[in-house]
Parts: structure tokens; sequence; C-alpha cells
């Protein structure tokens, strides 16, 4: 399906993909997270229960669509759509906007430098994947 030139069969499947992304890394990365956060398994169900709270999944669901359809924008604008070009925009879109506004954020918020590198760790390999989808799909 296309309109006005966004593939988006190749963005919601790239949305999707980076969202089952982000909680494979943070299941594996939880106990590092927690700590660079200063953060207690109790604390956490203190304020979550102990289900998986919803708002944050459903603001990271639409976080990931909404990265994804603006990646695909990018992809389209520079012209040469391929997988190659894909992952090279998806970098550097992480390494001009992603990586140093968490570095920024995390620096003023006087958080350990581990989190920027879960964080933006996540984040990079979320927007490859991404570019990747959306680069072999087409926009």
């Amino acid at each position: 399906m296309a309109f006005s030139g966004i593939n988006y069969w190749a963005v919601l499947v790239a949305g999707l993909l980076g969202f089952g992304l982000g909680g494979v890394w943070y299941r594996l990365l939880a106990n590092p997270w927690k700590t660079a956060h200063g953060f207690t398994t109790e604390q956490i169900r203190a304020h979550h229960g102990k289900g998986a709270a919803p708002w944050p999944l459903i603001v990271a669901l639409a976080a990931d669509l909404l990265m994804a359809w603006m990646l695909a924008g990018v992809i389209g604008h520079l012209g040469a759509v391929s997988v190659k070009n894909g992952v090279i925009a998806a970098f550097f879109l992480w390494l001009g906007f992603v990586i140093t506004t968490l570095a920024v954020n995390n620096t003023f918020g006087m958080r350990k430098p581990l989190l920027i590198a879960i964080d933006g760790g996540h984040w990079l390999a979320a927007l490859l994947l991404m570019g990747a989808v959306i680069g072999a799909w087409g926009v």
C-alpha cells in the first residue's frame, strides 16, 4: 500500500519490528538499565504494578511507528531507495539527532553514561532495522 510516496506496509512492519526489538533489548538489559537509573525492582513494581503497564507500551509503539514513518520520508527524499541507503540514512539520523539528544538530556539529568549506551544502542539498532526494512520494501 502506498500513499503520497510512502509504503505504509513497510512503515508498519518497520515500526512493529522496532517495537519488538525494544522488548527484547530491554528484557536482556533490564538489570543494567535499572542499575544505571538507580531503580530497584520493588520501586518499579510499586510504580507500575505487577503486570506490564500499558501506557509506556502504547507510547513506545506510537513512537516506533512515527519514527518509521519519518524515516521513510527521509529515505524517500534521498532518492535512491535501497537497503544500503536506508541503513546509512538511519545511522546518520541516529548520530545527528538521537544519540546527541540522549547525551545532552542524560548528562544534564546527572544519569550514568551506561544509560546513554543502553538507550543509544537500542535506538541505533531499531533505526538500522527500520532503515533496512524500508530500504528493502521501498517508500
